[in-house]
């Protein structure tokens, strides 16, 4: 492992910000700390950065222990939100600023200026002067400057949360495939190791290898993105990526897994179960996801069938979000994203839904 942290725990007086984190990055690996404001996911990377200084554990840099070694000798390179250019310095000069520190010849320091900007999409830039950037160049230049040295980590802290939402969604696209060509050209053909901190799920998905989901300083999930938003692990992380679909259920057989809920009894995909060992009236916590219903035709027989009202109707273009309040005791709220093309009764009337066994997630307390 390229970067791994053991046990780190941090507390400001009386109040802990960090519980027992367990991290490791492989040499190449993108990890993006997700989570709400207050998290902890700042206060981690500062302490890998060497910014701040954890209570207890440990931190390794390519085997090497950095826990408390100076910040000027980890070899890191950082991004911030703020951008942090030098105003009266053009782009060339904002991006050789770590190499003229390192005192490089000017005709090596000339070349890797050039390298990293044509990296980043700013080729033939170098004259420019900051004002003269928009938003997104800026925090291109901010990129270069971080990677011109070859740092053996890069740490990025909301790099886009300063840029409009249209701005965002470009330049994350680009950020992932910059940091992956990177290692070509600065001689790490793995591509560069990453820790990037954000709140921005959309952000977290498109950028991230690994994903690491935090809440009030402890780590829920720890998955790739893919994973992570099809299998969410605890009901926070579900209900952090916008599902609401929760409820308290109870196991009342095995085969096929026959959970209940109230007087409802829903039938789940073994394969879903398998990770948690359960025993018959064992409660959990479960997610059905919201792509999980489709509507039933009457006379046609299904599973995990729905009853129940229609009490809200959204038209969001790609899909339709319904509110269905079941017949069940109790009643049941549930979620449920359709197809566009499926035709619905109006707000008040009755439906039935069928729900995919498969899209029904068992869900760690949490």
């Amino acid at each position: 492992m390229l970067l791994t942290c053991t046990n780190i725990e941090k507390s400001y007086g009386d109040k802990p910000v960090l519980h027992h984190i367990d991290l490791a990055l492989q040499s190449g690996e993108i990890g993006v700390l997700l989570g709400p404001s207050g998290c902890g996911k700042t206060t981690l990377l500062r302490i890998i950065a060497g910014l701040t200084t954890p209570d207890n554990g440990r931190i390794t840099l390519s085997d090497q222990d950095i826990t408390h070694q100076p910040v000027h000798q980890r070899e890191l390179g950082m991004v911030f939100q703020e951008y942090a250019l030098f105003p009266h310095k053009n782009v060339a000069e904002n991006v050789s600023f770590g190499l003229r520190m390192l005192d490089w010849d000017k005709r090596a320091m000339e070349n890797r200026v050039t390298q990293v900007l044509a990296l980043v999409g700013l080729a033939g830039f170098g004259a420019r002067l900051i004002h003269e950037l928009s938003g997104g160049e800026q925090q291109r230049v901010a990129l270069a400057r971080s990677l011109a040295p070859a740092p053996r980590l890069i740490l990025l802290d909301e790099p886009l949360g300063a840029l409009d939402r249209a701005l965002r969604e470009r330049l994350m696209l680009e950020l992932r495939q910059i940091l992956k060509d990177a290692g070509n050209v600065l001689g790490r053909p793995e591509g560069m190791t990453a820790v990037y901190v954000t709140h921005d799920q959309a952000e977290a998905f498109a950028i991230a290898d690994k994903l690491v989901v935090l809440n009030n300083g402890r780590i829920e999930q720890i998955d790739t993105p893919q994973t992570v938003y099809r299998r969410p692990a605890t009901p926070f992380v579900a209900r952090f990526l916008g599902m609401e679909n929760i409820f308290d259920a109870q196991l009342v057989a095995e085969n096929p897994p026959v959970l209940e809920i109230g007087d409802w009894r829903v039938e789940i995909d073994p394969l879903t179960i398998s990770h948690l060992p359960l025993t018959i009236n064992h409660s959990l916590p479960i997610l059905i996801r919201p792509e999980a219903a489709k509507l039933l035709a009457d006379g046609i027989e299904a599973v995990n069938v729905l009853n129940g009202r229609l009490a809200e109707h959204s038209f969001r273009g790609r899909y339709q979000l319904i509110t269905l309040t079941t017949s069940h005791q109790p009643p049941l709220t549930l979620k449920f994203e359709l197809e566009t093309a499926v035709s619905l009764p109006p707000v008040g009337q009755t439906i039935q839904l069928t729900i995919d066994p498969g899209a029904i997630v068992p869900l760690e307390s949490g």
